[in-house]
């Protein structure tokens, strides 16, 4: 499971930088900057669920072993 939660990060990674190539600095708000905001929005969202995930997995082994 580690294993694909750390693909997942990576390709999460690789559409962030992606999304900042496609950003017009002269203009952010408008067109596919606008697009390439959301995909970046959303890309850190992933990453961020994914490490929640992480965390709350080695907690449960955690507590497994307790018992």
């Amino acid at each position: 499971m580690k294993l694909f939660t750390n693909i997942l990060v990576v390709l999460a990674i690789g559409l962030i930088i992606f999304n900042i190539s496609l950003l017009d600095f002269k203009s952010p708000f408008e067109g596919n900057s606008m697009i390439a905001f959301i995909g970046i929005a959303a890309s850190l969202c992933a990453i961020l669920i994914l490490l929640i995930f992480r965390m709350s997995k080695s907690i449960e082994e955690k507590m497994k072993d307790k018992f």
